[in-house]
């Protein structure tokens, strides 16, 4: 959503064009809506509040909200202050918590299993509803997060995911793209872009994705 808007991913979409965006969506949708909030934009639970109240406010009913590089517990201060936002606001709301022990490699390969699960007891505990394992792609990890998990798994498609129907048999209930799709189409744009303004031609054969790191440079303000 950010990057739609020009903004870079991280925290930095301005609330009041996430909740406008988020309205004009759930305006036109006949199934629940579900907003990445990414860390709920602050640090501070009171000001993650507004953002949860905000999107609800605008028709969402379902949550992402990830731990990223912060502590777990403050992620717990979060989910908190959700469903006592939500409940306020007698919305049944789905926080989905997405922890990024493996994505960002917060710990040793050997550790990250067990620190992962420590995480999913701890947010299940404080009111959780899903657990967003992003980036484990090893089956064998797979299969015992979905087996010592209390939370339903999500996970996200990467290089190297087992297919459709083994994370099925696995006990894996939801896959995400991610910025997948939107880093395909920020790239076929941009070659688009340039092979007509060198060739006058626009050329389809030779599109490519962008990857995150692109995409979210592309999005910079001149001052960063």
């Amino acid at each position: 959503m950010a990057w739609s808007h020009g903004y870079q991913d991280g925290n930095k979409l301005p609330l009041d064009l996430l909740s406008t965006t988020v309205g004009s969506m759930a305006r036109g949708l006949s199934v629940p809506l579900t907003v990445d909030i990414e860390g709920g934009y602050s640090d501070d639970p009171e000001q993650v509040g507004k953002v949860i109240n905000a999107v609800i406010a605008a028709g969402a009913v379902r949550i992402n909200i990830e731990d990223g590089t912060g502590s777990p517990e403050l992620l717990v201060r979060k989910i908190d202050v959700a469903r006592k936002v939500a409940d306020l606001a007698s919305i049944k709301l789905f926080i989905n918590v997405r922890t990024d022990v493996y994505l960002k490699n917060l710990f040793p390969a050997e550790q990250r299993l067990e620190e992962l699960l420590k995480r999913a007891a701890l947010y299940a505990g404080a009111g959780a509803d899903g657990l967003f394992a992003a980036g484990v792609v090893e089956a064998s990890d797979i299969g015992s997060i979905c087996l010592e998990s209390t939370l339903p798994v999500n996970l996200l498609s990467r290089d190297g995911l087992p297919s459709t129907d083994e994370l099925k048999r696995l006990g894996v209930r939801r896959l995400s793209a991610g910025s997948s799709i939107a880093e395909f189409l920020q790239g076929a744009m941009g070659t688009l872009v340039r092979s007509f303004l060198d060739r006058g031609q626009l050329d389809t054969h030779v599109l490519k994705a962008h990857t995150y790191g692109e995409v979210n440079t592309l999005m910079a303000t001149k001052t960063e």
